[in-house]
C-alpha cells in the first residue's frame, strides 16, 4: 500500500453517555487547523458506530473523548472492534477525565495515548503528526 496520500485523516468521537462535546469540538477544530481532516461523529456513539465510520472513512486514527467514566470499558471495546476487523493500524488516541491509574493499563491494552485535561491543543496536534500513519516498520 505504501505511505498514505493526503492529511491524515481522524475520527473524533465522544462515546457512551456523555453530553458534553464541548472538549471535543475544540479539538476537532484544532486538528483541522492544522491541515487535518476531521470527520466529527457527535455524541452518543457505540464503539462500534465509532469504528464503522473509522473504516468507511479510511481514517488514520480515532480520537476518543470521555468524560463519563467509562474509558475502560469504551477504550477497550473500540480496540477490539478494530482488531476483529483487522483494522488495527488505525491508531486509537483520547482524552477526557482519566484517573492517571488507569492510563498505564489502557496504553497496554493499545491506545496510543492518553491526554488529560490539562494537556493543550498544539501538544495533542503535535502528538497526531508525530505519531499518526509513522512508517511501520513492519512494511505490513
Amino acid at each position: 500500500m505504501g505511505v498514505a496520500a493526503g492529511p491524515i485523516r481522524v475520527v473524533v468521537a465522544k462515546p457512551g453517555l456523555d453530553g458534553h462535546d464541548r472538549g471535543a469540538k475544540v479539538i476537532a477544530r484544532a486538528l483541522r487547523d492544522a491541515g487535518m481532516e476531521v470527520i466529527y461523529t457527535g455524541l452518543h456513539q457505540t464503539p462500534e458506530q465509532i469504528v464503522d465510520t473509522a473504516i468507511q472513512e479510511d481514517a488514520d486514527a480515532i480520537g476518543l473523548s470521555i468524560l463519563s467514566g467509562a474509558h475502560n470499558t469504551l477504550f477497550a471495546a473500540v480496540i477490539d472492534l478494530l482488531k476483529e476487523r483487522e483494522a488495527e493500524d488505525i491508531l486509537v488516541f483520547g482524552g477526557g477525565i482519566i484517573p492517571e491509574e488507569d492510563i498505564p493499563p489502557l496504553k497496554e491494552k493499545g491506545v496510543a495515548e492518553i491526554f488529560t485535561p490539562g494537556a493543550t491543543t498544539a501538544s495533542i496536534v503535535d502528538w497526531v503528526r508525530e505519531n499518526v500513519r509513522q512508517p511501520a516498520a513492519s512494511g505490513g
